[in-house]
């Protein structure tokens, strides 16, 4: 099976362009590829995944991979997928959230000479005139083909702004510039990026005529992996400062039933003839699939060492084992207790169980949250000293938990 294939049979690819010349480019080990990564935050989250892995794939097969960090287009911002117009960030924290996303994709990725390059659009797009701007690229685009793009039609009805609309134009630039600097001849990125993509391949071939290796390839899951990196408790990040191992083995091992072979199928290394294999489990052999996928993730991300740490800890909280040290946990002092008692919903504030009284409030109220193993629904309960010294758990609904101690 050729690695195009492979990308076919794993559901990778939804829509491309010029196929032939994609497979012969792909399978030869002659793609050069760059994906996007807006720095829209200081870590990466499970919503990139794919993105990543999809990069490692093929640069194990020869090809050559491009992470473009949009430091440059993270100052206008993206509408795609919004109905709103995102926060304008400093360049300052830009720059911070660059760096951070370089040090999480080198676990991904093998940056060096001849193999894969980290590039940052603003350091050419920020250094464009817009006269020049508007004479070589502007004239390239139609405003009348641009409003009927999808990422522009449903930001139409609420208004979009002009610095938005020029987002495309700004993506379209990105891959032009890279096509006439490093070769590359081919974009990758999700099906809500299709119309930004398009832009850039016929920005190369009216600049630099039909010839021009210019090819388009979106993901299939790009959407899926967005929701991906929302959970109850927030975003599942890469950084673990912010998402613990045993938390982002716990996202994946609480993957619905209907969900985990399509993700070890799209998102571990695992052979397709192993997985094949598991097409036809029912019953408790997807909790046995979703520790595959969920040790497999974490190996990557975090390491083989955290990862069956994680599992262990995984497996004997469910098994009813007890308290594990490798739970996720919050170190109280007595300063942050009241008379010797702190409040339940100040604790699960404090442990991200919920972002705020009214959050944790409902969810008490609702039933969905045990301390120590017991179901409470009153809000105003109180956990006392004696018992934050022995460590105690809250479990959020039927698969967060959380230890909570005092010094």
């Amino acid at each position: 099976m050729t690695i195009y294939d492979e990308l076919v049979a794993r559901g990778l690819i939804a829509q491309v362009t010029d196929e032939d010349e994609i497979k012969e480019l792909i399978n030869s080990g002659k793609a050069v590829f760059y994906i996007g990564f807006d720095p829209t935050a200081d870590s990466l989250h499970v919503g990139h995944f794919m993105a990543l892995c999809l990069m490692k794939r093929l640069q194990m097969a020869g090809n050559r991979p491009i992470a473009l960090i949009g430091g440059g287009t993270g100052h206008v911002g993206d509408p795609s997928g919004r109905t709103d117009m995102r926060s304008m960030m400093t360049s300052e924290q830009i720059q911070h959230n660059c760096d951070c996303f370089k040090e999480q994709m080198s676990r991904f990725i093998e940056f060096g000479e001849g193999k894969a390059l980290m590039v940052n659009n603003a350091d050419w797009l920020l250094k464009l005139n817009y006269i020049d701007l508007l004479r070589e690229v502007g004239a390239c685009f139609s405003v009348n083909n641009m409003l009927r793009a999808e990422c522009y039609k449903q930001r139409m009805e609420k208004g979009l702004s002009f610095l938005e609309f020029n987002y495309m134009i700004m993506q379209s630039y990105d891959f032009y510039h890279l096509y006439q600097e490093y070769g590359c001849n081919m974009q990758f990125g999700g099906d809500d990026q299709w119309s930004n993509m398009l832009g850039g391949t016929e920005l190369i071939r009216k600049k630099l005529g039909k010839d021009a290796y210019a090819m388009t390839i979106t993901l299939l899951l790009n959407s899926e992996g967005k929701k991906m990196g929302k959970t109850v408790g927030g975003a599942v990040w890469l950084d673990p400062k912010k998402t613990s191992p045993y938390e982002f083995y716990q996202y994946w091992r609480n993957v619905g039933d209907a969900d985990v072979l399509k993700c070890i199928r799209m998102l571990t290394f695992l052979p397709l003839e192993e997985i094949d294999k598991m097409d036809h489990w029912e019953g408790s052999q997807l909790n046995t699939a979703k520790e595959i996928l969920a040790y497999e993730l974490t190996k990557l991300v975090h390491g083989e060492e955290e990862a069956l740490r994680a599992q262990e800890t995984s497996r004997a909280v469910f098994s009813g084992a007890g308290i594990s040290e490798n739970m996720p946990k919050t170190v109280l002092s007595t300063a942050d207790l009241t008379d010797g008692k702190i409040g339940l919903l100040s604790l699960m504030v404090r442990g991200e169980l919920a972002a705020s009284n009214g959050e944790a409030r409902r969810l008490v109220q609702q039933g969905g949250v045990s301390v120590a193993d017991q179901k409470v629904t009153d809000p105003s309960c109180q956990i006392g000293l004696d018992q934050l010294k022995d460590g105690i758990v809250v479990k959020k609904g039927k698969k967060i938990f959380h230890r909570f101690t005092v010094e």
